[in-house]
């Protein structure tokens, strides 16, 4: 017979992005064949998030909808996060499904996609199982962007009140520093220029076993030969030492570019969420980075409408938002978590009144970002070009993190190309700018 395709579309965040493309590279080695369109693909596969209701609501819906435009004799194979959690339920709920694979069964994977298919690889080896351990296998397909995200540690040993992660993905597990380093080396050897290394608490990296500390493997990971940026998502802030910071404003390499897990300001909503800290400690840890790193780019997200969260907190947060100066935040509507501590506490918040403070954050932060971007006006900036997108180079500098921030609208440019750029305009999230000649 011949090789089956496959068609994988993947839901959530970066990191299950990277296991997507780690699962891409194993059914290559195992002969399967990339589908350019799920209706002409063998096996249609959704790699589902189940972070929060409106991601279990996403990831079930893009399930339906590829159940109906693929062919009526391919297989429909769910994986991911919603797949792990809710194994039972979606078999039960999703008739359409021909599979539903956790991820605690990824060994399994290929097996099942055999089974399924009836494809009988020539030349896989008994290894075969032992190479789905998804967060060490090296071998990645070649992106299509000049950035890639390289996930470091699986999992989390925080307690937060609101997050199921733990409950999805387990206690962390960091990987060996040398597995890491290969798959960078691997991606700069096909042409990436810039790696993100995320985590979910990537600053505790190492900690929990024998692999190293986020200090020594950014060190080493910042010296790989032609990469030419690394930057670091998620960094919980109890775990943000001063060596780490130090690391990170030294080496030209590395982004000034600090994603701080901060959630609120209101010490009180903090404990609640069983987080560390306060609004003062933030803006003490936000001066530190700045001390060292004057020019350093900032960003954090927030959850608004955390159960007991009363006017006083929001202004609080608002008051924060001015002070801090964050040159990036996203605002998350809070999402009552089954199995979480969070989802048994009173006073949960309506969600018409939580849609309302989020307007209002929204519009504070727009007004610091909007500050923020107009001061770089006449800069000149070293810039990364991601694409060329209807004839217009589009590219990043260190202040810009790849798909959740602003862009660099540029006069010319390749893709994958490095350009020193200087700042003409900003327009909101956004700015523009000329490429300077050398």
């Amino acid at each position: 017979m011949s090789a089956p395709t496959v068609w994988l579309t993947t839901l959530g965040c970066s990191k299950n992005q990277v296991d997507s493309d780690k699962i891409t590279a194993i059914l290559g080695d195992s002969g399967y064949e990339q589908a350019t369109e799920p209706e002409s693909a063998d096996v249609v596969m959704v790699n589902t998030c189940a972070f929060i209701e409106d991601a279990r609501r996403e990831s079930v819906n893009t399930i339906l909808e590829l159940a109906d435009v693929k062919r009526e004799d391919a297989k429909l194979v769910v994986v991911g996060c919603m797949a792990q959690r809710y194994e039972q339920e979606l078999v039960e709920a999703l008739p359409e499904a021909d599979a539903v694979i956790g991820l605690d069964r990824y060994p399994s994977l290929l097996d099942e996609l055999d089974s399924l298919t009836g494809w009988q690889p020539v030349n896989f080896t008994g290894l075969r199982r032992s190479r789905m351990d998804i967060l060490d296998l090296v071998k990645r397909p070649t992106p299509s962007t000049p950035f890639a995200y390289v996930k470091v540690a699986e999992g989390c040993n925080k307690t937060c009140t609101f997050c199921a992660i733990p409950l999805i993905r387990g206690k962390q597990r960091s990987r060996p520093g040398d597995s890491i380093i290969a798959e960078m080396e691997g991606l700069v050897s096909v042409g990436v220029q810039e790696i993100v290394l995320v985590a979910q608490d990537l600053a505790a990296y190492g900690r929990e076993n024998d692999a190293g500390s986020i200090e020594k493997l950014v060190d080493r990971a910042a010296s790989i030969e032609g990469l030419g940026r690394l930057r670091l998502y998620y960094l919980y802030p109890r775990e943000i030492r001063q060596g780490l910071i130090d690391v990170m404003a030294g080496h030209p390499v590395i982004a000034d570019y600090f994603d701080l897990s901060l959630q609120h300001s209101s010490s009180a909503l903090l404990r609640a969420m069983r987080r560390p800290g306060s609004g003062e400690r933030h803006l003490e840890l936000i001066d530190r980075i700045r001390k060292a790193a004057p020019q350093a780019a900032t960003r954090s997200s927030f959850i608004v409408g955390f159960p007991g969260e009363v006017e006083d907190d929001v202004e609080h947060l608002a008051d924060f938002l001015t002070e801090a100066r964050l040159n990036w935040a996203g605002f998350f509507a809070y999402s009552k978590e089954e199995g979480t501590d969070a989802a048994t506490l009173p006073d949960q918040v309506p969600g018409e009144v939580i849609a309302e403070r989020m307007r209002h954050l929204q519009g504070v932060q727009d007004d610091v970002t909007s500050a923020s971007n107009a001061a770089t006006v006449g800069r000149v900036l070293e810039v990364l070009v991601d694409q060329i997108e209807d004839g217009q180079a589009v590219g990043r500098s260190y202040r810009e993190a790849p798909e959740i921030d602003g862009v660099i609208l540029l006069d010319r440019g390749e893709t994958g190309e490095w350009v020193d750029v200087r700042i003409d305009g900003a327009y909101g999230t956004d700015l523009s700018g000329t490429v300077v000649q050398p």
